[in-house]
């Protein structure tokens, strides 16, 4: 039995042109609210490009001075007073608080200071004013000084305020003036691309020079920061150098692929322990060598360097995987990865020039630190390479398959790297004696060909001289001494 619907169809009036209208911009009106809300900050405060940032540390007897300078424009959320043309109300921001907030709002709560590994409480800010982008005064410490805590701009000046700079000198509380400082700065919140230029004047850093002037005088320690650095030992003592020196160049050889391929290349055909001593061995002694001179500056400061050095480096590669795939004799392959070592070597001091900054007075120990960093880490590779390579052999049928197939990957991977660098290497502008004559077309194809002769010299080597077909072998002594007995007996 069905029950009959009590509902009624009720018709509705046709909706007027005016409510459709109030109807569908009501929900475009509260888009276009959102997107003005939230785009407007990005457009009144948005993050500059590339920052620098001036810093000057300085340890006295009981405290310890940090100098900062930073782009105005850099701190985004503070609204500083400007008209309509965008120029700073001087009047109005010194008779406001802005300056003290900003400096510690953006820089120090950004910087954590270290004595002796214990963090150093009680940042506070002493002196801050503005400055104009053609001041110089942050060359030393002195003329710093002078500057931050000397005459204001007059208020005649008109500063756009994107143009102002920012200088504060902000004082900690320091026990003991000798211990090793450290610093932490977390400033790269500032802009995209943040550079800080820190220079680090250690206590006691005068030397009595008759008739030398204090700024000749002092000792001072740059260094060249990117964005957030880490914790920087702006004098660090001999074992924290060293242990960051060993970490830097574990880092280093386990990062760099092509140095991994060319070590690769080397222990594919060798088994015997004593093979890999003497052929490690050689490329440890040789790119010490590299690096050690070019540490201290004895390589070609040309800007075309890195980039020849990088074309020989993956023609090594190249080399050596050819030499595994053709199967040349392995007696004298200590003396090609001596050759091939050297030019390693300058690979790892391009790595070890930019963190020789953070040395301090022990450059020699970091050098050495270095090395046993990758050391360190070609031990590491080898110990995990040898047995995975063992481990593959004993389940091919031919060892010298697996051999050729492995090399054969490598060489493609090193001879695409050759091809590209040594286009890279053609835009620079050389001038060698051996290369006047010969056209920039060409110059790609000189390392292959340079290999290709190599490789050649190296086979004829390797075959043994030709007998003539009438000439007998001269029996050894033995021989003639048993012949000699067959007779006397007969």
């Amino acid at each position: 039995m069905h029950r009959s619907s009590s509902r009624r169809l009720v018709k509705r009036p046709p909706i007027s042109r005016a409510q459709l209208c109030r109807g569908s911009l009501a929900p475009l009106t509260a888009l276009a609210l959102l997107m003005a809300f939230f785009a407007s900050p990005l457009i009144a405060h948005e993050v500059p490009s590339d920052v620098t940032v001036q810093m000057i540390v300085k340890p006295d007897r009981d405290r310890l001075s940090v100098l900062v300078r930073l782009p105005l424009e850099a701190m985004q959320d503070m609204n500083f007073p400007v008209d309509d043309r965008g120029i700073l109300d001087l009047d109005a921001v010194r008779a406001s608080s802005l300056l003290d907030d900003a400096a510690m709002l953006w820089v120090g709560e950004s910087l954590e200071l270290l004595s002796d590994g214990i963090r150093l409480d009680g940042l506070r800010v002493i002196e801050r004013r503005l400055s104009l982008p053609s001041d110089r005064s942050f060359r030393s410490f002195d003329q710093a000084v002078a500057h931050i805590g000397g005459t204001r701009l007059a208020e005649t000046v008109r500063i756009p305020w994107r143009q102002a700079l920012l200088d504060v000198h902000f004082e900690a509380p320091l026990v003991d003036p000798s211990a090793s400082v450290a610093i932490q700065p977390e400033l790269a919140r500032l802009g995209l691309r943040v550079r800080i230029a820190l220079q680090f004047l250690p206590y006691d850093g005068h030397m009595d020079v008759p008739g030398g002037s204090p700024e000749e005088e002092q000792i001072v320690r740059v260094f060249d920061l990117r964005g957030n650095p880490g914790l920087v030992q702006l004098d660090p003592r001999l074992h924290q150098a060293a242990l960051r020196f060993v970490a830097l160049g574990f880092e280093h050889i386990l990062d760099g692929i092509d140095h991994l391929l060319f070590l690769g290349c080397l222990v594919i055909p060798l088994r015997r322990l004593r093979q890999l001593i003497v052929v490690v061995t050689a490329f440890t002694v040789a790119h010490s060598i590299t690096l050690i001179a070019a540490a201290y500056g004895l390589v070609p400061g040309a800007l075309w360097f890195p980039s020849l050095v990088e074309l020989l480096i993956a023609a090594s590669i190249v080399y050596m995987a050819f030499e595994n795939i053709l199967g040349l004799s392995l007696e004298r392959r200590w003396l090609v990865t001596f050759g091939f070592g050297l030019i390693h070597g300058f690979g790892f001091s391009f790595v070890l020039r930019d963190s020789l900054q953070f040395a301090g007075s022990h450059l020699v120990t970091s050098l050495l630190a270095f090395n046993v960093g990758v050391e360190l880490g070609q031990l590491f590779v080898l110990c995990l390479l040898v047995p995975l390579l063992d481990w593959l052999f004993h389940r091919l049928d031919k060892e010298r398959l697996g051999v050729i197939l492995l090399s054969a990957v490598v060489a493609h991977t090193g001879w695409h790297w050759m091809t590209e660098r040594a286009e890279t290497l053609a835009q620079y502008s050389i001038s060698l004696p051996l290369l006047d004559g010969v056209p920039r077309e060409l110059w790609p194809w000189i390392t292959p060909l340079l290999l290709a002769a190599l490789l050649l010299f190296r086979q004829r080597r390797r075959k043994p001289p030709h007998r003539r077909e009438n000439q007998r072998p001269e029996p050894d002594a033995t021989e003639s001494l048993r012949r000699r007995s067959d007779l006397a007996s007969d």
